[in-house]
């Protein structure tokens, strides 16, 4: 049939309704037309009929993806245009090179070029349609020429292409309240295929003040559904009887079926590059209040996915765990699905926060006293609400959350006053007995690694109660230890050190350090590693020792603590510890030496040397160096005798005491009790390039 006939046939057919099928062949027949029309001005009624024709915007069940064929149309059609014209060209060449062309080379084509097919269609754009059809029909011309670096159009209607874009954009979010929430989904994804075409020039004219919000109602709503989806996945989620039952979540449950469906939705799986742009569009906003407006909107999006999930059984599954807690079937059907979904929607909050958090250090209105904690507070608000989120499988080990969590927090401590109200807003329920929930426990890691940065902000009582006691419940934990378990338990001697470390708090650590000593020989080594050991020891004798005002109020302290060390590696087991696999990694890499109970306790005796009293430098060196060669095994002995040896040449300690160590080393002794010769013969630490002699002068 002629084109023009085929014209007229596929214009009264848009103005009825038809089912599927019928509708389906109209698309394809006017994708046929929109690349075989020879006249210009027929291009032009084609494009505004469709804007306007019932059987394209009222077929039954019209919904975003159908409003997103009219992009796909625009675009399957410039891009035979294109190859049309390409196909011409390389014909014209071949001709004047005297080869004929291919069959492929002479099927029947409109003829017309890219840029006057493109003025063609943009003028059927009209006022009888309304500004965000416009969009869509622009979107498909732009990215069918433009789109994979394609380089299409001339320059000058390239520039008039993107520049009807923007416009278009700008107007229909303009009145997008009037024309519905399926124009603002389709505004949303045009500007999503249409924005990496723009240029900078063009991409700065869009309207962010209206875009921002546009684009957040888009992701969390239109996308997420509010999280809602969590509630209907907690109706078909079943258990065992019995406390340790599994969890069943069948891949037949209707749930699981929407839960798909979801995801394969136009906004979701697009989350990726429409949070780029709402990101743009939080840094380009010229209204403040439109940004921290955005920002309530996460807190209430991630308050509602955070109560949702609580509802959900599921939330009682520890992920590391979940061979155990979960069935085979939801195991290795639903449950990858469901935390697929949920990574796309972290990534999406925190890439829009960390456009907010950025504005917050250049904002003069954001940066001001009395809002900059609060954005703060409601950034860490908005992590804390996703932490089960990314707490998992190290969703959270990537550049842009780790920004917006330290920056975050570095903001808020500049205030004791922000830091005490959130801490005090999300403080673990008093008591010491430790939460029974996971989800739960996965909060108060949260909040123990948050409240480790603020000891320094916060008033001595403030911190005992803020910091201390919530850690203390869970450094008496005595169940067992899940991976969770252990990040909050090392969490919680982290916190505790945070506090013990300041010199201001010098009341409570006077009081704290005896108890917490105990509390850390009772972890160690079921708990806490040998390295976590001496690091929270060293640390302690730090604080406990001179120049801090501590060691003057209690000048016995740190020699107690030495005492209750002591006693601890008398009764310590000798055998080697056998690590689990996560140590015995970071153990090769690391390079750390095989250790048992008792040579991690003596490396820790020997690590606080260097921060003892002057009166006790010789006395404790002569103790550690008999604790030394208590150590009967040689493997275990030797890293000890090492780090000894390293700890008098190293500089670690100041000239004073290692003017102590070089007179007891080799005038009362030292080398003798060091170097055990009663053991064996053993040869003496040398410097590199020593001369070796049959005596040595020391």
């Amino acid at each position: 049939m002629p084109a023009d006939r085929l014209l007229n046939t596929l214009l009264q057919h848009y103005q009825d309704i038809h089912d599927d099928a019928k509708s389906e062949q109209i698309l394809g027949t006017t994708v046929h037309l929109l690349t075989h029309l020879t006249n210009p001005l027929n291009l032009g009624v084609l494009t505004s009929q469709l804007l306007t024709a019932p059987a394209i915007w009222q077929r039954p069940g019209f919904d975003l993806s159908h409003a997103l064929r009219v992009v796909s149309i625009y675009n399957t059609a410039a891009l035979r245009v294109r190859q049309d014209a390409a196909e011409a060209l390389e014909r014209k060449n071949s001709l004047g090179g005297f080869l004929p062309p291919s069959p492929a080379q002479q099927r029947e084509s409109g003829g017309l070029k890219p840029d006057e097919w493109a003025r063609a269609v943009v003028k059927g754009a009209d006022d009888r349609s309304a500004r965000w059809q416009h969009l869509l029909v622009l979107t498909g011309v732009l990215v069918g020429f433009e789109g994979n670096d394609r380089r299409t159009l001339s320059r000058g209607l390239r520039n008039t292409l993107q520049q009807a874009v923007v416009t278009a954009a700008n107007l229909a979010l303009r009145s997008h309240a009037d024309d519905g929430s399926l124009a603002e989904a389709s505004i949303v994804m045009a500007l999503n295929y249409a924005f990496p075409l723009l240029s900078e020039h063009h991409q700065a004219q869009l309207d962010c003040d209206v875009l921002l919000p546009v684009m957040l109602w888009a992701m969390l709503r239109q996308g997420c559904g509010d999280g809602l989806f969590l509630q209907d996945i907690a109706r078909d989620v079943t258990q065992a009887v019995g406390g340790g039952g599994c969890c069943s979540w069948p891949q037949h449950a209707p749930s699981f079926a929407m839960l798909v469906e979801l995801d394969r939705r136009p906004v979701m799986s697009n989350m990726g590059p429409l949070a780029k742009m709402a990101a743009f569009a939080a840094t380009h906003a010229k209204d403040t209040s439109i940004v921290l407006q955005a920002q309530d909107d996460l807190v209430l999006f991630s308050h509602k996915l955070l109560d949702a999930w609580a509802k959900n059984r599921l939330s009682s599954v520890e992920f590391g765990l979940a061979v155990a807690q979960l069935t085979p079937e939801t195991l290795q059907a639903t449950w990858p699905v469901l935390w697929q979904v949920l990574r796309k929607i972290m990534f999406g909050v925190v890439a829009t926060l960390q456009a907010i958090v950025s504005r917050s250090l250049l904002d003069a209105r954001m940066l001001h006293e009395a809002i900059a904690p609060a954005v703060a507070a409601k950034s860490l608000q908005i992590l804390r609400n996703i932490h089960f989120i990314s707490s998992v499988n190290g969703n959270a080990g990537f550049q842009v959350y780790t920004f917006t969590y330290l920056t975050s927090l570095d903001v808020i401590c500049r205030s004791g006053a922000a830091c005490e109200k959130f801490l005090g807003e999300f403080r673990p329920a008093d008591g010491f007995s430790v939460p029974s929930t996971h989800l739960q426990r996965t909060l108060d890691l949260y909040y123990l690694n948050v409240a480790e940065h603020m000891p320094l902000s916060l008033t001595t009582e403030a911190a005992d109660a803020l910091i201390i006691k919530p850690a203390t419940s869970y450094l008496g934990f005595d169940g067992v230890m899940s991976p969770t378990m252990v990040e909050i338990f090392e969490s919680a001697h982290s916190a505790v050190l945070s506090v013990l470390s300041c010199p201001q708090h010098s009341a409570l650590t006077i009081q704290l350090a005896p108890f917490y000593i105990v509390k850390l020989f009772e972890s160690f080594p079921q708990r806490i590693s040998p390295r976590q050991f001496r690091v929270a020891f060293k640390t302690v004798m730090q604080m406990v020792s001179p120049p801090f005002a501590i060691a003057a109020q209690e000048p016995l302290l740190g020699e107690t603590l030495l005492e209750m060390l002591l006693h601890a590696i008398a009764g310590a087991p000798t055998t080697p510890l056998a690590p689990d696999e996560a140590a015995r990694a970071a153990s090769e890499e690391s390079g750390e030496p095989l250790q048992s109970a008792q040579s991690a306790l003596v490396l820790t005796l020997v690590d606080a040397l260097p921060f003892l009293p002057l009166p006790l430098v010789e006395e404790w060196m002569a103790m550690a160096a008999q604790t030394l060669n208590g150590i009967a095994d040689p493997r275990l002995r030797r890293p000890v005798r090492d780090r000894f040896w390293d700890i008098l040449v190293n500089g670690e300690m100041d000239v004073e005491r290692s003017a102590i160590g070089v007179a007891w080393w080799g005038t009362k002794g030292g080398r003798e009790l060091v170097l055990d010769r009663g053991a064996g013969p053993a040869e003496p630490p040398m410097m590199s390039g020593a001369l070796m002699t049959a005596e040595s002068k020391l």
